[in-house]
Formats: structure tokens, sequence, C-alpha cells
């Protein structure tokens, strides 16, 4: 399912700006993200890598309670709202003919 390496920055802000984790500490590398659920708190920890393994992440998914699925499917749904961010700032419409410039 992968689509190319994350590394661990990546990982860190999609699991709090999309799962509704946040950073709790930071021990050398790693890095402790928490989230409360009416069933108790979920605790992960995130190596700060430049590419995590698959297997890593797979790791961290599973103790963060994220279905491997739905992380995928969100990286590809913020991806393709920056894409559209970068070009609709970039676009310009040509001025109409009886306007003047």
């Amino acid at each position: 399912m992968p689509k190319k390496p994350l590394s661990g920055k990546k990982v860190i802000l999609i699991l709090c700006k999309e799962f509704g984790f946040r950073w709790i500490s930071q021990k050398g590398s790693h890095v402790k993200l928490k989230r409360e659920t009416f069933r108790g708190a979920i605790i992960t920890v995130v190596p700060l890598h430049k590419e995590l393994a698959y297997g890593t992440l797979r790791g961290v998914l599973m103790l963060a309670k994220v279905d491997e699925k739905e992380f995928w499917q969100r990286i590809l749904a913020e991806s393709q709202t920056i894409r559209r961010r970068q070009y609709s700032h970039n676009y310009r419409r040509p001025p109409k003919e009886n306007q003047k410039r």
C-alpha cells in the first residue's frame, strides 16, 4: 500500500492533524503521542527517522489503533488538497477583451 517512504515528522503531522493525537514527550529521537478516547488513552511512539521502514510504520499504526488503509487515504487526500492550493494560487485568469490591464 505505501506509495513512498514517509519520514517520522510526516507521520507525526498526519497523526496529530487527522487522527487527533497530541505530542506528549520526546526522548532522543522518539516522540510519544497520545489520544484520549472514551475507552481510555491511546499512546504510540514514533521514531524521528528520515525514512520509516514499512514494518516500523505498521507498528506505529498498530499501537495508535489506526487502520492502515485509512491512514494512506488521509495522506492521499492531504496531498491532493495541497496540489489544489498550489494550482489555485498560480493560476491567473486571462483579462477580458473589454477590460484594461
